[in-house]
């Protein structure tokens, strides 16, 4: 099992010998350290801690779980591999590895329902002045108060998404970068996880 903790840095083109131009996100990955062990006697779960400085005064961590996505021999495994101490860099990851990766999404602040939840709106004609970007009718005669869940205006965005089945397209491992096809979440600067599926 691969994984790490890596900072998103924005998109560029690469171009590969056989598919020609190909549009990747680069992610920068620094050393990676194993910081705790989790095991199921202890905590109750299987997983593995990994730190990472963010800058000179912050670091950040994060805990990959093992027995979702491993049998019980193959955990056990993993868990003699990563000991307390190790580092782990950008080399772990090849070329054509289908990976997955979750961070926190670019927040839009607050935002109607148009941009939100992609509603359609009113028509600019027959009778409708002021009702382009309107959401409509929210509720019925009965239960008589807005139902749980109702798509309406609010918040959007800034919340932890995950993108499955992206492709690593690119490896440099003395400038510490991946570069992963498809819709990393974050904004650049942001730090995200990756994980072989």
């Amino acid at each position: 099992m691969k994984f790490l903790l890596g900072k998103k840095l924005g998109m560029t083109t690469i171009q590969d010998a056989e598919k020609g131009a190909r549009n990747v996100t680069l992610i920068e990955c620094e050393p990676n350290t194993v910081t705790l062990l989790r095991t199921p006697a202890r905590d109750g779960y299987s997983a593995v801690q990994v730190k990472v400085s963010k800058n000179r005064r912050r670091s950040v961590s994060r805990e990959f779980r093992l027995d979702k996505n491993l049998g019980t021999e193959d955990v056990v495994k993993t868990m003699e591999m990563f000991p307390v101490g190790t580092f782990l860099t950008a080399e772990c990851f090849s070329v054509g590895d289908r990976v997955r990766v979750s961070g926190i999404s670019k927040a839009k602040g607050f935002q109607g329902v148009v941009k939100r939840h992609g509603f359609k709106g009113a028509p600019k004609t027959h009778g409708h002045k002021h009702d382009l970007r309107a959401p409509g009718s929210i509720g019925a005669t009965f239960p008589q108060h807005v139902i749980k869940g109702m798509r309406m205006a609010g918040r959007t965005g800034g919340v932890r998404k995950t993108s499955e089945n992206l492709h690593v397209s690119y490896v440099d491992i003395e400038k510490r970068l991946i570069g992963v096809r498809g819709a990393v979440p974050g904004i650049p600067g942001s730090i995200v996880e990756i994980q072989v599926v």
